[in-house]
């Protein structure tokens, strides 16, 4: 074979997989824009949960004025039963 003939089919499959690489470069990088983009509604989701949870304190005096509650009507029921 002549040099130049390996020559072209040399560059010919450089210039091929150069071609290849580049497309999955390029997809790696669409790839990682689309990771940032997920990662970041992730987070805002993350937020917006965490925002709706019941607060301790917040639980401590419902579940005081509920005992409350209860304790008056059990004040009334022992009252009915003495009679």
């Amino acid at each position: 074979m002549d040099q130049t003939i390996i020559n072209w089919l040399l560059a010919g499959f450089g210039a091929l997989i150069g071609f290849l690489l580049n497309a999955v470069w390029q997809a790696v990088k669409d790839l990682q824009t689309a990771d940032t983009r997920l990662a970041s509604k992730v987070a805002e989701i993350e937020l917006l949960v965490a925002g709706d949870y019941l607060r301790r304190d917040d639980f401590t005096h419902t579940v005081e004025a509920l005992f409350k509650k209860l304790d008056k009507i059990e004040d009334k029921l022992d009252k009915k039963a003495d009679k």
